[in-house]
């Protein structure tokens, strides 16, 4: 995620943003929204032969309570879990970590353009594998629906902090 989401929108201060690698888990872009708006949004699922790479942020509890509730994981929308992650600089080895997943899926469901640029700023930012970032840029998009763009208008009214 990139910095101006997560703490301009979002209002989320972490300590330390560092790039790591989760082996055993698999990026998709099946999950569909709690509101049906017609695209989906990123998820890891299971996989012994994958690895996903990501941002790794050091933050305070209470700003990992606020992202379980912008995130809907109180309502089921994702599942926090805990899985080890490798990061790619300076490792001593894994360190745990905190991630969300969820099991509903629609694979007929795409990202937006809007929301895979987003994820393409933050991994370019925290400087994941330019490889990476290509591969990111060959996922299939759809177009933002004046549905969503009206929806996260007034969804972001509440995801940042006073």
């Amino acid at each position: 995620m990139a910095t101006a989401t997560l703490r301009g929108r979002r209002g989320i201060e972490f300590h330390r943003a560092v790039p790591a690698c989760a082996s055993g888990w698999r990026l998709v872009f099946d999950k569909p929204p709690l509101i049906a708006i017609g695209e989906s949004f990123a998820n890891i699922l299971p996989d012994p032969q994958a690895e996903v790479l990501g941002v790794l942020y050091e933050i305070a509890a209470a700003d990992l309570a606020h992202i379980d509730l912008t995130e809907g994981v109180l309502v089921g929308n994702y599942r926090r879990i805990a899985i080890p992650v490798m990061p790619l600089t300076n490792a001593d080895g894994p360190v745990a970590a905190y991630t969300l997943t969820c099991d509903r899926c629609d694979p007929v469901l795409r990202p937006s353009q809007r929301y895979l640029e987003l994820l393409i700023a933050g991994a370019i930012e925290h400087g994941l594998p330019e490889d990476y970032v290509a591969r990111l840029r060959t996922v299939p998009t759809c177009a933002e629906s004046p549905e969503a763009a009206e929806l996260r208008a007034t969804i972001e009214q509440f995801l940042r902090r006073a």
